[in-house]
């Protein structure tokens, strides 16, 4: 090797050395075994057919200005405001834990899908009299949410009131921007021991050229000073190119909607992404607090604007109480979260982290 001139010498050994690395670490994306991506879309799962009959054969649930005109029809009965608008506002924010009851003695009704399909992941390792069947025909899936929101119109997608907004809001402004980046990469196709870590980014994402899709090759760089609690690690592992990590708690910030920026902890979660060197794509499942989820939904919904989805909040929040599955209350009994599946869509990036202090150095004046 001595013999041939210093160029060549260094271009001959860095084929050798690429030639000794596997081509799936060399594709686009992967640098020094890592891959990051930042997340593009999200939606909480619900499995639809193209008519909907199918899960929800008597239809929608009505919303609160449908629910408003059956508490209180137009009969010629008079009413105070506080019987009426605040009474219902104080049961959004304080939902009692039963229905109210209507002139004709009986509850508001709630509709909850049927059937036993729904999309997410086996959260508990266990198949139960309550679990569904994904659509590909894997059993024991655990997504009580789904059966909260299943027939609720603007949880549904792609047009739902709550699944546009979010993404609407999530895609244009510069905020609460959700980054995983994946460490100890040797194969993006089959890697016994791979790790997941997720941080809070500061960038926007990178559009094409038509405004309407999101692209590769973005950069992100990592909020290391207020985005500290959205930093976990996942230890997982990538077969036929599927990312499936181990349970574990983590905390996500979430761009919701009109400008409301919340944190949703999530218990016991799990990410199942198919990865290409540009995008990675799938669910990320995981136990939910109960009243957390409420409270985000009543903070980012008034009741006007829940209304473009006829999404009732005191209807939607008896249901989260009376489907939650996990993690009960060691002093009523009663569980505080239920399961749930996020359908999430990455688009790949490159996430800058900050260069470690060098001890020694002392920083110029310039």
């Amino acid at each position: 090797m001595n013999r041939f001139p210093p160029r060549l010498r260094r271009a001959l050994l860095t084929a050798a050395l690429l030639a000794a690395v596997p081509q799936a670490v060399r594709a686009e994306g992967v640098t020094d075994r890592t891959i990051g991506y930042v997340l593009t879309n999200k939606a909480w799962a619900v499995y639809q057919t193209p008519s909907g009959t199918a899960e929800c054969p008597n239809g929608m649930n009505d919303g609160p200005r449908e629910q408003f005109k059956v508490l209180f029809p137009e009969d010629g009965t008079k009413r105070t405001m506080m019987e009426t608008h605040f009474a219902r506002e104080a049961d959004t924010w304080f939902p009692a834990d039963t229905e109210t009851v209507g002139p004709n003695g009986k509850p508001l009704p709630y509709l909850e899908p049927v059937g036993k399909t729904a999309i997410g992941l086996n959260l508990d390792g266990k198949t139960g009299p309550k679990d569904f069947t994904s659509p590909t025909g894997e059993a024991g899936i655990d997504n009580q949410l789904y059966r909260v929101i299943g027939c609720v119109a603007g949880f549904r997608g792609p047009d739902g009131a709550y699944t546009f907004f979010q993404n609407d809001y999530m895609q244009r402004y510069i905020f609460n921007r959700v980054l995983i980046e994946i460490t100890d990469v040797d194969d993006l196709t089959n890697d016994d021991d791979v790790t997941v870590t997720t941080y809070r980014g500061l960038n926007p994402l990178l559009n094409s050229a038509n405004g309407k899709d999101f692209i590769a090759g973005g950069t992100q760089k990592i909020d290391e000073r207020w985005g500290k609690r959205y930093i976990h690690s996942f230890k997982g592992r990538i077969v036929g190119g599927v990312l499936t990590t181990d349970a574990a708690d983590g905390k996500i910030p979430y761009a919701d909607t009109f400008d409301t920026n919340v944190d949703v902890t999530l218990k016991a979660a799990r990410f199942n992404l198919k990865l290409t060197p540009t995008s990675a794509e799938g669910l990320i499942g995981a136990y939910l607090d109960v009243n957390e989820w409420h409270h985000h939904l009543a903070i980012n919904w008034a009741t006007h604007h829940a209304s473009y989805g006829q999404q009732s909040i005191p209807s939607i929040t008896r249901a989260l109480r009376r489907n939650a599955d996990a993690y009960p209350d060691p002093a009523t009994g009663k569980n505080t979260a239920i399961s749930a599946a996020l359908d999430v869509k990455f688009a790949q990036a490159y996430i800058l982290h900050s260069p470690a202090p060098q001890k020694g150095k002392v920083a110029s004046a310039e």
